[in-house]
């Protein structure tokens, strides 16, 4: 039995539908822990994480040394960044100079991104920064509880229902400034095992789900916190896509330009980037 540990979100589930159902014949017999992407960053960085995890690709340079990158299964793409959301409309991202933001983790590419952005955007800087869990900071935000948050997920498609604007989509700034896909979040596997035989199965298990997506509904539905069927499938339709089958050339660059410039303003530990194709 293999240890694994994704998200509930509908982009995993649906990726991992048939290998966790015994439908892909190379995959071992996987036992599932239903875990968010913030649990799992740091659980990764303990020796007593399971064998294969997904993260986010923020949180790996903490956890390289015991762990592979796996070149699929991940969510990485163009058009799915996450969004900075405030109460009122903002003339530009200035206003929020010395200003309470809300974040749903200080290790996701969402946070890298959001502190690179405001470096470049708001140079009198942000004030407090404080961690909530995703699902509460629209709420609070709209409650004026803070000044603005940064917003993830399906938040993407239902920030309007509480009334928010959006200041920045942070995915549109980074395509912008860099040309290259947003990395999201990454499948890791220990070092000890064989990361090919583990990218061939989880690939197998991603075409599987695209040729028979009716097959997973109930599966992901199972999952989806309460999600309506139409937001499930378009979140689905945006995180997996050609590089959740093979990052690709243009995936490892866009993972190497956001971990380098991470690393450059302090925002990671140091590390190897060469450990990221190893």
């Amino acid at each position: 039995m293999t240890k694994i540990a994704f998200s509930p979100c509908p982009n995993d589930t649906f990726v991992f539908h048939a290998a966790v159902h015994g439908l892909i014949e190379d995959a071992p017999k996987l036992e599932v822990t239903y875990a968010d992407i913030d649990k799992t960053n740091y659980w990764a960085a303990k020796e007593e994480g399971p064998e294969i995890m997904k993260i986010s690709f923020a949180a790996l340079p903490w956890v390289l040394s015991n762990y592979q990158l796996i070149p699929c299964g991940g969510a990485l793409g163009r058009g799915c960044g996450p969004l900075v959301l405030t109460k009122n409309k903002i003339k530009d991202a200035t206003a929020l100079t010395g200003k309470k933001v809300a974040v749903p983790s200080d290790r996701s590419t969402a946070y890298l991104l959001f502190r690179l952005w405001a470096q470049q955007k708001i140079p009198g800087g942000l004030g407090e920064i404080v961690v909530m869990p995703f699902e509460e900071i629209m709420p609070a935000v709209q409650k004026g509880e803070i000044a603005a948050g940064l917003v993830i997920h399906e938040a993407r498609f239902t920030y309007e229902q509480y009334q928010l604007h959006l200041v920045s989509d942070l995915g549109s700034w980074w395509e912008e400034d860099t040309g290259l896909p947003i990395p999201l979040g990454v499948i890791i596997a220990k070092r000890e095992l064989d990361g090919d035989k583990i990218a061939k199965w989880i690939q197998d298990s991603v075409h599987f789900a695209w040729k028979h997506p009716e097959l997973s509904k109930s599966y992901i539905m199972e999952h989806a916190q309460e999600l309506s069927e139409e937001v499930a499938a378009s979140h689905i339709d945006l995180y997996v896509n050609q590089y959740t089958a093979d990052l690709g050339n243009d995936g490892f660059e866009a993972i190497e330009s956001l971990l380098g410039r991470a690393m450059k303003e302090g925002l990671v530990p140091d590390f190897d980037l060469k450990l990221l194709r190893k």
